[in-house]
């Protein structure tokens, strides 16, 4: 027979008093190891609205400041739209970025076709924005469709986040990409960070 004063007594302390948290934090910190890098199916994702966002590191300083508010924002793959990932800015080239987002759990790729050749650039920086989207609106959909595609087949699977230089979307050939898909997923939730 149980002593009714050892019972009370259990009974009146919390639970965490009772217990020992140490094997779970100890098996808590083993699957983060074990899980570290590898993307779970994502079967359960496909009643969610398709989400894409995008950004401009043109404020961020440090790879690690643009890496930072990728994660707060739960992005799980930067896809870099940039025609040539490189840049004068340290750690914001291709090698370096992806790197640095390895690092974080974020996935990165270089899509070059969904890029804004050279031409088309330079008319938005000189003042000639509208030609220029015009001009690479026909690229998109006359030479870059399929990487369109591509693209918007996997929104479901990956919180993605499109990548280039402008701080502000409207200023950026990004914009003229996220319509794209827009087209493709009627659905879909943009959010610009």
């Amino acid at each position: 027979m149980r002593n009714k004063a050892t019972s009370r007594s259990h009974a009146k302390l919390p639970l965490h008093d009772v217990t020992d948290k140490a094997p779970l934090k100890a098996l808590g910190l083993a699957w983060k190891v074990l899980t570290a890098g590898f993307r779970f199916p994502t079967a359960n994702r496909r009643h969610v609205r398709p989400v894409v966002l995008t950004i401009g590191y043109e404020r961020h300083q440090t790879p690690e400041s643009l890496v930072s508010l990728l994660t707060e924002a739960g992005v799980e793959r930067l896809v870099d739209v940039r025609d040539l990932p490189m840049s004068r800015r340290r750690g914001f080239s291709k090698t370096a970025l992806a790197q640095a987002l390895e690092a974080a759990g974020v996935a990165y790729e270089h899509t070059r076709p969904l890029g804004n050749p050279k031409p088309y650039r330079d008319l938005y920086r000189s003042g000639q924005q509208e030609e220029g989207e015009r001009l690479f609106l026909a690229h998109l959909r006359n030479g870059s469709g399929p990487a369109v595609d591509a693209l918007s087949a996997t929104l479901q699977d990956w919180r993605t986040c499109l990548l280039c230089f402008e701080h502000d979307h409207r200023d950026c050939h990004r914009a003229l990409i996220v319509e794209e898909l827009r087209e493709r997923c009627p659905d879909l939730c943009v959010e610009h960070l």
